[in-house]
């Protein structure tokens, strides 16, 4: 997904985790590509937008994306991102999930994944950098999983506001000001996005405030900064929204779900 080093092809590099860091302006995109090598994106800054066929994975600071081998897919940032990219052999990767998902990353994860950036992408074998990569593979692979995604729909007017209220999900703009904005009624707007996504605009909405929530509560943030960040007014309105939506608590939710998945 960066830029790669001078003459080097990223699936080329002869190791277990190849990793390459960077930070990234605004508005980039990298279009439909595959790598032959597994790859983690780990956000440091800014919401990660990577995409697979008509769905969207939202990987917010503190969070990772796992892209499976050979999987067509494009990216792009909302805001400034920083980011790091793990390309991680098929064959190392066996006992990994075999789908696009998004993985908790623990406090020991994320400071092994910041001191592997710290290394080239041909460090040295045998010795204390490769226990390092093993280390992490083995707790990437013991890590929290989910199926967090977002239907995208695909009429141009529809997918410009999912990408607005993608890159500010606390935006409080309402439902009308947004159908005034596309240049059509509201009904014809629920209508065009029943046929997209099969949901409401309301229910979208929610479902991508619940992917971030999750994300970043599994993370470590608390609930009351992760509702005040989305926009809600308090703690309250939030937890209601998330229940009525997974039918639990975020607390709750996390504590009896180790797998999460959220149908589209």
């Amino acid at each position: 997904m960066l830029s790669p080093s001078v003459g080097t092809d990223i699936d080329s590099v002869p190791r277990t985790i190849a990793l390459r860091s960077g930070m990234l302006s605004n508005e980039w995109t990298y279009g439909r590509h595959r790598h032959r090598k597994a790859q983690l994106l780990y956000s440091l800054r800014g919401i990660l937008c990577c995409e697979t066929a008509n769905t969207v994975w939202l990987v917010p600071p503190g969070c990772a994306l796992w892209i499976p081998a050979q999987l067509a897919h494009s990216a792009r940032g909302a805001g400034l991102v920083e980011c790091h990219c793990l390309y991680i052999e098929p064959t190392s990767a066996k006992s990994f999930p075999k789908a696009c998902c998004t993985i908790s990353i623990s406090p020991l994860v994320r400071e092994l994944i910041l001191k592997l950036a710290q290394l080239p992408e041909c460090y040295p074998l045998g010795g204390r950098e490769e226990r390092l990569v093993t280390t992490l593979m083995d707790e990437l692979s013991d890590a929290p999983i989910s199926s967090l995604n977002l239907p995208m729909p695909g009429k141009p007017r529809l997918r410009r506001l999912a990408e607005m209220l993608i890159a500010d999900p606390s935006a409080k703009t309402s439902f009308a000001n947004w159908a005034s904005a596309l240049g059509m009624s509201e009904r014809t707007l629920s209508r065009l996005l029943l046929q997209e996504i099969g949901m409401s605009f309301g229910r979208w909405r929610h479902q991508l405030h619940v992917i971030l929530a999750v994300q970043r509560i599994a993370s470590g943030e608390s609930v009351k900064t992760v509702a005040l960040e989305l926009g809600y007014e308090n703690a309250s309105s939030f937890v209601n929204m998330f229940r009525k939506t997974l039918g639990k608590p975020p607390v709750r939710y996390l504590t009896e779900h180790r797998t999460i998945l959220i149908s589209s």
